[in-house]
C-alpha cells in the first residue's frame, strides 16, 4: 500500500498507539484518511449539532476578533506546556468507548481527557467509562466538530490520537491567519464563512447574531478565500450550469440518462441566447461545454430559492439548496466552490432589513410568489471567506477543525511528530 504524506499527516497521526504491525489496518479505517480519498463520505453535523448538548462552546463572539485573538494566543501557551510535559498518551482505537466500559483503554482516555482540559483530574483516577468521562467526550465532540453522543468511536478516536505538537503548531498557523484577517478595522456589519468549519456567521456591532450551518467546496473543488460585498439577492433563481460542471458532470449524466436534462429542468442555449435542443448535441465530445445550460426556478433548482450575490473574480456565490438533509452531515464538503446556507431567510432578513420595500412580509411574499425577483441591498455589507482551522474562546475552549484543503503544513507536522509518537508507544 501506498501512502501519500498528505494522507498520512492527516490519518496516519492517529495510529502510532497501535504499533508497527498495526499501522496499515488502522490507516485504512482511519475516517479522516477515508474523507480524503472519498468525497462522498458522510458523518452526521457535528458543530450545529453540538449546540444543545455543549453550550459551553458556544459564543457570540466572532470568530474574526481581537478577542479571539487573544485567546488563542493563551491556548498557545497551554498547548506549548502540553507539549513540554510529554504531550498527551495515544488511547487505543480497538473497540467502540461509551458509558459502562471498563478497562486500560479507559484510563488513558481519562489521562488524555485530561491533559486537554476536557476532565477534571480528581475526575481521573479510575478505568471506568463513567458520567464524568461521557461528559467530558461531549465537550471534545463539540470543540471538533465532531458529532455529540458522549461515545468514542472512529472519528472520535481520529480527533484524539492527534498529537498535541500537531495541535500547537496548528494553533500558530491560524493565528497567523486571525491576525492578517484583522491587519485592517473590520466593519459594523458583516457575514463570516469558516470554510473548513463548514459554518457562517452573521456579524453585527461585535457580536454575533445568527449562526448557519454551511455546505462549501469539495476538495477538488475548493472554495476560495473571500474579500468582497453582498449586493444583491435573487428570489427564485434560474441556474446557469458552470462551464466546469457541465465539463464534470453534467456531460457524463446526459451520457448516461438521456432524459436528465427534462428531469432537472434545464434548458439548453447558444451563446447569442437561442433555445437549443439537445439532440443538436454530439454528448460523445465535450462540444456542450460551447451552451448555456439553465436551470429553472423551482424546488428542484439546484439554488433552491434563494441565492446571495457578491463580487467574486472566482464566480462563487452563496445559496439555498433543495437538498436540506446534506446539512445533517459533518463532512459537508460537497459543492463545487460555492456556499449553501441552513436556514438562509433568517440571514436574507438581515441582510435587506436596511433596504427599504423589504421588510419580513416582503421577503415570504417573494418567496411565495415563486417568481424571478431581485433586491439590491441599499447598503452592500461585506463577506469574509476565511480559511481557520483552530481557535480558542475568551472562556479557553479551544476548537480544532480538519484540515480538509491541506493548507496547514500538517505534511511536515505528520513527518515531524510520527516517529517520535511510534517511539513513545514502543517505550
Amino acid at each position: 500500500m501506498s501512502i501519500t504524506r498528505r494522507r498520512f499527516a492527516l490519518g496516519g497521526l492517529s495510529l502510532a498507539a497501535f504499533g508497527a504491525m498495526g499501522v496499515l489496518k488502522a490507516f485504512a479505517e482511519d475516517p479522516i484518511n477515508q474523507v480524503l480519498q472519498s468525497r462522498s463520505a458522510e458523518w452526521s453535523d457535528g458543530f450545529d449539532a453540538a449546540a444543545n448538548n455543549a453550550s459551553d462552546v458556544r459564543t457570540t463572539i466572532p470568530t474574526l476578533s481581537p478577542e479571539i485573538i487573544a485567546a488563542t494566543e493563551r491556548a498557545i501557551q497551554q498547548y506549548a506546556d502540553i507539549v513540554s510535559r510529554g504531550g498527551w498518551p495515544q488511547v487505543p482505537a480497538d473497540r467502540k468507548m461509551k458509558l459502562g466500559v471498563k478497562g486500560q483503554a479507559v484510563a488513558l482516555l481519562r489521562e488524555r481527557l485530561t491533559v486537554s482540559g476536557d476532565l477534571a483530574p480528581v475526575a481521573s483516577r479510575t478505568d471506568v467509562f463513567d458520567s464524568y468521562v461521557e461528559a467530558a467526550v461531549r465537550r471534545f465532540q463539540a470543540r471538533h466538530g465532531i458529532p455529540i453522543d458522549g461515545q468514542v468511536g472512529n472519528s472520535t478516536f481520529a480527533a484524539l490520537n492527534i498529537p498535541a505538537q500537531v495541535r500547537l503548531n496548528q494553533l500558530s498557523t491560524n493565528l497567523t491567519r486571525l491576525k492578517m484577517s484583522l491587519a485592517k478595522p473590520l466593519p459594523t456589519r458583516f457575514v463570516m464563512v469558516n470554510i473548513p468549519a463548514a459554518a457562517v456567521e452573521a456579524v453585527e456591532s461585535q457580536k454575533v447574531v445568527s449562526r448557519h450551518t454551511a455546505i462549501v467546496g469539495k476538495v477538488d473543488r475548493p472554495s476560495p478565500i473571500v474579500n468582497s460585498k453582498i449586493y444583491e439577492i435573487n428570489f427564485n433563481p434560474f441556474w446557469t450550469v458552470p462551464e466546469s460542471i457541465i465539463r464534470r458532470d453534467l456531460i457524463p449524466k446526459v451520457q448516461k440518462n438521456p432524459n436528465y436534462l427534462a428531469e432537472q429542468h434545464i434548458r439548453i442555449y447558444t451563446q447569442k441566447g437561442e433555445p437549443l435542443s439537445q439532440t443538436q448535441i454530439n454528448w460523445n465530445t465535450d462540444e456542450a461545454a460551447k451552451y448555456l445550460f439553465r436551470q429553472d426556478p423551482g424546488d428542484f433548482n439546484s439554488l433552491g430559492s434563494v441565492k446571495i450575490n457578491f463580487y467574486s473574480k472566482d464566480g462563487v456565490y452563496m445559496h439555498d439548496t433543495p437538498s436540506k438533509g446534506l446539512f445533517n452531515d459533518e463532512y459537508r464538503f460537497d459543492s463545487s466552490g460555492c456556499v449553501r446556507i441552513q436556514n438562509i431567510r433568517e440571514l436574507i432578513g438581515w441582510l435587506l432589513r436596511d433596504t427599504k420595500g423589504w421588510d419580513r412580509a416582503a421577503i415570504d411574499n417573494a418567496f411565495r410568489s415563486g417568481e424571478r425577483i431581485d433586491a439590491k441591498l441599499q447598503t452592500m455589507v461585506p463577506v469574509f471567506w476565511v480559511y481557520i482551522t483552530a481557535w480558542a474562546v475568551s472562556d479557553g475552549v479551544v476548537n480544532f477543525r480538519n484540515d480538509i484543503y491541506g493548507l496547514d503544513g500538517l505534511d511536515q507536522m505528520a513527518a515531524q511528530a510520527a516517529p517520535q509518537q511510534l517511539q513513545a508507544v514502543q517505550q
